[in-house]
């Protein structure tokens, strides 16, 4: 795989790089990067960039290939990566768009207390969220489902749960799509990929995934902040996670059938990880359905843990206690959505891969209760740094279909992270900074550590200075558990 080099770039705008449609026979589209001048460096030196212009390459895609600043490389997009594709006139899905850890997402749920009023029941509340929320490579729950009750969720997602007595019907409310997808369709998702996921619901799973709680640090925008029930001061836990095991068999089961059609359909694609079928194909249906499935499985999932965690607050912190779920966003996913291109109005086929979705003020899809101030936009950092709530933009919707970026974006490889630094002396640094490390895995903190990530602060000033996102408040970490 090849590396683009910096000449190749074009600033067509503060923050906005583009590689012509030009530079390459098979392009259809420009692609285009959305990054500091500074943060070129490290983006140069893997090739999230070919990786870009290859999805440019792809049937059916519109506008451009865009990069977030988050970008690094992936397994055929860069994760990072938007492209929409006209569903109507020969566009594909691709499942290396979408990711293997299908909606791997956040969600951000608040505590009406300070932080100070927490301080004395910290270290009960961090032992107990880690005994509640297990974590960790391929460890499941507590909770099994299988045979029609995992259909169920497969078709349903964190509704159906609300509907066997988990969680409320306030947290449907402030999830994307109210908590599922109804282009599910279950029997897309093998056996297989059933049976790894049948005691995956309420797992956090290892890797970035983390479950955190922070203190909101600073607020850049008061009157969003207010509605979303934001306060400097009081207390919010993080979830990161996604579909598991389950996600990860849909992704390889398709991309397999993909792979093996491509003759069929006369796709000649740049990278065969960029494996997909026209969307309205029998094949292209089958993923569609299998992902929206899995999909819901990780909206069950974060639900689940939303109320493993509601239920901990109760214990440590008295009974009346109210938690109440902020929102609810994924950042790996393909949605159809209605968009204007070049002054034409279209429906598309958005794959976003590890990029957010930032609708704008007035957008049905945004819940009514945000729906004048725009979607929160929920981008994690780093163990151990910061994380922010935004929140969605008409500039988005008009520059990156209606996308941000998903975090702060890997600058080192998980190996070469272990190589230059001790978990111990990792542990230690972080404790230094007043903040709780609650994980059974070594291996995977130091694979995590702060420095194997760009930084978040200069991730998000991109996102707030060209208009794509506002910033609304920045959260601190004071307790971090990993997988």
């Amino acid at each position: 795989m090849e590396k683009i080099s910096l000449e190749v770039l074009k600033e067509i705008s503060k923050h906005i790089y583009e590689i012509p449609k030009s530079y390459r026979q098979d392009m259809r589209v420009p692609a285009r990067a959305i990054m500091s001048r500074e943060m070129l460096q490290d983006v140069l030196q893997d090739s999230s960039l070919w990786q870009l212009v290859n999805v440019a390459s792809l049937p059916g895609i519109v506008k451009c290939a865009f990069a977030m600043p988050d970008i690094h490389q992936g397994y055929g997009f860069p994760i990072g990566g938007v492209a929409a594709t006209d569903i109507e006139n020969s566009g594909v899905i691709s499942p290396g768009g979408i990711g293997y850890d299908i909606n791997c997402g956040v969600r951000l749920l608040s505590l009406p207390i300070s932080a100070k009023e927490l301080g004395k029941h910290l270290e009960k509340l961090a032992s107990s969220l880690f005994s509640a929320v297990p974590s960790g490579v391929g460890r499941g729950g507590k909770e099994i489902f299988k045979g029609a009750q995992l259909d169920r969720i497969l078709q349903y997602g964190a509704s159906e749960l609300v509907s066997m007595g988990y969680g409320t019907q306030g947290d449907l409310e402030f999830c994307e799509e109210g908590g599922y997808m109804k282009s599910a369709d279950p029997t897309k998702v093998s056996e297989r990929a059933k049976q790894r996921g049948q005691n995956q619901i309420g797992t956090l799973g290892a890797g970035n995934h983390f479950l955190e709680v922070q203190v909101i640090h600073e607020i850049f925008d008061e009157k969003i902040a207010q509605t979303f029930g934001l306060q400097k001061g009081n207390v919010c836990i993080m979830v990161h996670c996604g579909s598991r095991g389950l996600g990860h068999q849909t992704c390889s089961d398709h991309v397999k059938n993909m792979v093996s059609n491509l003759d069929k359909w006369k796709l000649k694609l740049a990278d065969l990880e960029l494996a997909c079928a026209p969307f309205n194909s029998k094949q292209g249906q089958d993923y569609f359905g299998a992902m929206s499935a899995s999909a819901n499985f990780a909206w069950a999932n974060r639900h689940m843990i939303g109320h493993h965690i509601r239920n901990v607050c109760k214990s440590v912190l008295g009974g009346d206690v109210l938690l109440k779920t902020v929102y609810d966003v994924s950042h790996n996913i393909g949605k159809v959505e209605d968009h204007v291109v070049d002054g034409k109005a279209c429906r598309l086929l958005v794959h976003r891969k590890g990029a957010t979705r930032a609708f704008a003020p007035g957008m049905v899809e945004v819940p009514q209760h945000y729906r004048s101030v725009g979607q929160p936009v929920l981008i994690p950092g780093t163990m151990g740094t910061c994380s922010y709530v935004l929140a969605g933009t008409k500039t988005a919707m008009d520059l990156t279909f209606g996308s941000t970026c998903h975090g702060a974006g890997r600058r080192l490889s998980r190996t070469k992270a272990r190589k230059e630094i001790h978990v111990e002396v990792l542990r230690k640094q972080l404790e230094g900074k007043g903040i709780l490390v609650k994980g059974d895995s070594n291996k995977g903190l130091a694979e995590e550590a702060p420095f194997a990530y760009k930084d978040v602060n200069d991730v998000v000033k991109v996102i707030h200075e060209t208009g794509i996102a506002k910033m609304v408040v920045r959260l601190k970490p004071l307790v971090v558990i990993k997988g």
